[in-house]
């Protein structure tokens, strides 16, 4: 923001031209960490805002259960808690959770790894690209899925207030 000072822990971190830490958190938590869990929650909000919208277009996974017909993507949370199902995927996710805490602390105890970086590339958007290229690439990545947890919070609102499909109008 051009009325406050730049914060200084941003420097050398992809998007630090932007300067965009208002309450400088990074002045008292890792960066790393900071950006870890920002491109966690992005990736999460890019699968899950296509997941959303695309339960309430219609799309379907087959065999798909009797249970789940009619539900939308607002009245499909209650309906699997009651089924058990959303035990089952706070149960998976607490174990992933769990084991790429390690990774996350390795790279705060200073082992070279990037932050959000796993080394899972299977469509090699990466390969054979200069470094400007990756980095043009990372700002990429962080800008859309800043984007997309705006977007995920908008479509959940507006799905809520409206109890419509796809487009929640």
């Amino acid at each position: 923001l051009p009325f406050l000072p730049y914060p200084e822990n941003l420097k050398g971190y992809v998007g630090d031209d932007a300067g965009f830490d208002p309450l400088r958190f990074s002045d008292f938590v890792p960066v790393d960490f900071l950006r870890e869990a920002e491109l966690k929650h992005a990736r999460i909000c890019m699968l899950g805002y296509v997941g959303f919208v695309a339960v309430d277009m219609g799309f379907k996974i087959y065999p798909f259960p009797e249970a789940y017909e009619g539900l939308t993507s607002v009245t499909a949370h209650d309906a699997l808690v009651e089924q058990g199902a959303m035990g089952q995927i706070f149960l998976w996710i607490t174990i992933a959770e769990v084991i790429s805490s390690i990774a996350v602390f390795q790279m705060l105890e200073g082992s070279g790894r990037k932050p959000g970086d796993f080394g899972f590339d299977p469509l090699g958007f990466l390969n054979n690209k200069s470094e400007e290229e990756v980095k043009e690439m990372q700002m990429k990545e962080l800008a859309n899925g800043r984007l997309a947890m705006v977007a995920f919070s908008g479509v959940l609102t507006q799905a809520v207030l409206t109890q419509g499909p796809f487009p929640y109008v």
